[in-house]
């Protein structure tokens, strides 16, 4: 299972059991500004997927007599995968970052453009930057939601002064390397 939507998904139903169209408002709440659902129909797709691998299950009888709307539960297989899901975030995280400095190498002989991308991206960096971090709780807060935003805004500002800080070595070791003639 590679998508994040799937695993953000599970982590919702691992915080609180429930209907598939009050997962997709909790999504949307919880994720909406940096991952959004394609629509409310794919947290349908999700719960079965999620189903079928054996990570949800339905809860026996609590359904409206109306309406029949599964109400869903995260097993305990559905935990241990998830848990073991964000421990692996961290080679994806890695292997991300090193993918983007490899391809930004391509212009080893050439650090002129180096510094234009590096300038570039700085500035895109800085731009987004400020509309990341902010607390999604748009009601009362709870002591959940102002761990949970105060966690965000932490890591974000580490993440920030990380980035910048390698930023400044880039250019430096760009700026120290000799301009060479373009190979044609």
């Amino acid at each position: 299972m590679t998508s994040p939507v799937n695993w953000a998904l599970l982590g919702l139903v691992i915080s609180r059991s429930g209907y598939a169209l009050e997962l997709a408002r909790r999504f949307e709440r919880t994720y909406g500004e940096v991952r959004p659902l394609s629509g409310e129909s794919h947290v349908y797709s999700v719960l079965d997927t999620l189903k079928a691998r054996g990570l949800v299950e339905i809860v026996p009888g609590v359904q409206s007599a109306r309406q029949p709307k599964p109400h869903y539960r995260a097993t305990a297989l559905g935990v241990r995968s998830y848990e073991d899901w964000l421990v692996e975030q961290v080679d994806a995280e890695r292997r991300s970052a090193e993918f983007w400095v490899r391809q930004l190498a391509v212009f080893a002989d050439d650090p002129d453009a180096a510094l234009r991308v590096i300038d570039r991206f700085e500035h895109e960096y800085l731009k987004r930057s400020g509309q990341v971090g902010r607390p999604l709780a748009t009601g009362p807060v709870d002591a959940r939601s102002e761990l949970i935003d105060g966690l965000v805004a932490e890591q974000h500002r580490i993440a920030v002064g990380g980035m910048l800080s390698w930023l400044r070595v880039a250019r430096e070791r760009f700026e120290a390397v000799p301009t060479r003639p373009r190979r044609t």
